[in-house]
Parts: C-alpha cells; sequence; structure tokens
C-alpha cells in the first residue's frame, strides 16, 4: 500500500475518532444528566431514567470497543502493517478497506 493510501485511510480513521469521541462525550453528559436529575416523580419516571441509563451503557461499550478498533488501525498504520490480513498476512484489497477502513481479515 502507497504512502498516499495510507495518509488518506489515517485522515478517515482521524475523522471517525474524532466523531466517536464526540459521541461518548456527549453520552456521558447525558449519563452525568440522568444521575443528577431530581425530578423522579412516579415508577414511571425511574423506569424511563432506568431505560435511558440502560441504552446509553449499551451505546458507550459499543463506542469504546470502536474506539479501540480505530486506535488499533491507527496503531497498524504506524506500524508499517495496516492493510495486511493478521492471518494470512496478504494485502486486504483496497475496495474492501475503502468500506470499512478497520478490517483485519480480508
Amino acid at each position: 500500500m502507497s504512502f498516499i493510501n495510507l495518509e488518506y485511510f489515517k485522515e478517515k480513521l482521524l475523522k471517525e475518532k474524532e466523531r466517536v469521541l464526540k459521541n461518548i462525550e456527549e453520552i456521558n453528559a447525558d449519563l452525568a444528566r440522568i444521575v443528577a436529575e431530581d425530578e423522579i416523580n412516579d415508577m414511571e419516571d425511574l423506569a424511563q431514567l432506568e431505560m435511558e441509563n440502560e441504552r446509553d451503557k449499551a451505546l458507550l461499550k459499543s463506542l469504546n470497543a470502536e474506539l479501540k478498533e480505530i486506535n488499533d488501525a491507527l496503531r497498524r498504520i504506524e506500524e508499517g502493517t495496516y492493510g495486511i490480513d493478521i492471518n494470512t498476512k496478504k494485502p486486504i484489497p483496497l475496495l474492501k478497506l475503502l468500506v470499512n477502513p478497520l478490517l483485519t481479515k480480508a
């Protein structure tokens, strides 16, 4: 894979990382709001808050996993192993990487 392609993927991954970090920040703020909220008037309010809390926790878990994949891909770029199948050690087709730049297998 050429230097130009690696730069393209690095920029794409950095933009995606920025988006994920922003979403994590927003969800953390939402969770803080839920914790600080004093307006629980009945069981329905409590159930709604618990549902939102669980949804946000699930989203955070997913976003943190995605952030790890992005950081791993950026590390592979730096190490010179980006775009190489981790099992076969053969190049991953460029079109597949364009669709999903986090791929580690062809």
